[in-house]
């Protein structure tokens, strides 16, 4: 019969700790059942669950040999007895479902862990782990963009997931943070494809706007934009349109619009470390190829499929070559790409801003709303506002550490 025991310490975090309780175990040949440890600062928490035998072991001399051995460390050790039934049961819930909650920040306050935390008791979710997934923040020089992560893991089946979805939506709101709720599968970490629509999600900026503006009809042309990103207006009839407006334009400033595209924020090290980890990434978008390209070159983009201007003679026709970048063919194209890289549809990720890019963001296994209309955001399966496109690398579960400039 072994007797079940946890084993806590806490002490100053130093080389030599784990090292010195794990050499008198294994004198007592004791079976580890669980260790975790967790190190804030320069403080210590180290937890064993141990299974010793009876006949061989007094708990009393075992407890007496590890407070002798971390003495000089510093290290206090507590011993918890765990009973059979209680053990049995922890184990019987480890078969349950596990979700990852990731909350996403400027700075993480102790007001958003009280509230997110609440809402997961509310919804019967028990949490496993709490990890930080973002870098140690310094003090000095402080910055407006810096990002702050914290990961939990959580254990159980929300009984209602659209009204955790409206708790977690409404959080985001009031603290001025995201909150991201998925399922803790392979796939998380295995994802291989990475979609991005152009304007407002990879640029700040929507293209056919800066066309617009070039050809004296940016107000006309803005207007429609809007009332086709909110989902007001069919985007094949916005789209046209507003490629009427844009007739006559001299292609010579396609070139200078390019050059002051601003890039969002995150979006070079999101791409640098998605290439260096093995992904594949594309533009499937509404705008035009001739800017995905441009963008294509300078961050290092696999695929680009986008609308191509009709030019003649050095002037816009108002019209585009071939068929229409639409949500439906965004949406096929990840599909077709998907198939192309040889993986499954639940391993891409599509990331959008506009009501045209909601059926591509459905078709990938995780969609996320970038900086989102409304209507997408309360759409879409998960969705990031507050920090810039690099912070989709913490919903894939990568730490700061494991990020490539």
């Amino acid at each position: 019969m072994k007797q079940i025991l946890l084993i806590n310490a806490v002490g100053a975090d130093q080389p030599g700790v784990t090292s010195a309780i794990a050499q008198v175990l294994s004198r007592y040949q004791a079976a580890v059942l669980d260790i975790g440890q967790a190190v804030i600062h320069d403080s210590l928490t180290l937890g064993i669950m141990v299974g010793v035998d009876t006949e061989q072991v007094k708990e009393e001399h075992l407890l007496a040999e590890l407070q002798s051995a971390t003495v000089d460390l510093g290290i206090d050790i507590r011993f918890t007895p765990i009973s059979h039934d209680s053990y049995h049961h922890w184990v019987e819930q480890q078969g349950k479902a596990r979700y990852i909650v990731t909350l996403l920040a400027r700075e993480v306050t102790a007001g958003q862990i009280a509230d997110l935390t609440q809402v997961t008791v509310k919804h019967g979710l028990n949490i496993d782990n709490i990890s930080r997934l973002s870098g140690r923040i310094s003090l000095v020089g402080e910055s407006e963009k810096s990002n702050a992560c914290v990961e939990f893991s959580v254990r159980g089946e929300p009984a209602d997931r659209e009204a955790l979805r409206r708790d977690f939506m409404e959080l985001s709101t009031r603290h001025e943070a995201d909150v991201a709720f998925q399922r803790d599968t392979v796939y998380r970490r295995n994802r291989r494809l990475v979609c991005f629509d152009m304007d407002s999600t990879l640029i700040e900026a929507e293209v056919i706007d800066e066309l617009a503006k070039a050809a004296g009809v940016g107000e006309q042309v803005a207007e429609i934009t809007e009332l086709a990103m909110a989902g007001e207006l069919d985007f094949n009839e916005s789209f046209a349109r507003r490629m009427a407006l844009l007739k006559g334009l001299d292609e010579s400033v396609l070139a200078e619009i390019a050059e002051n595209l601003p890039v969002t924020e995150g979006a070079a090290k999101l791409i640098s470390s998605l290439k260096k980890l093995g992904y594949k990434t594309a533009i499937l978008s509404g705008g035009f190829q001739y800017f995905g390209e441009y963008l294509q070159k300078k961050l290092g983009i696999d695929y680009v499929y986008a609308n191509t201007l009709d030019i003649v003679d050095g002037k816009v026709t108002g019209e585009v070559k071939g068929e229409v970048v639409n949500g439906e063919r965004k949406a096929a194209l990840l599909k077709m790409l998907a198939e192309r890289e040889g993986i499954t549809a639940e391993q891409t990720i599509a990331v959008g801003d506009g009501a045209n890019d909601l059926p591509m963001l459905a078709a990938a296994g995780l969609g996320i709303a970038f900086r989102a209309k409304p209507l997408v955001k309360a759409s879409a399966e998960q969705a990031i506002s507050t920090l810039g496109l690099d912070a989709i690398l913490y919903l894939l579960g990568f730490r700061e550490r494991d990020q490539i400039l």
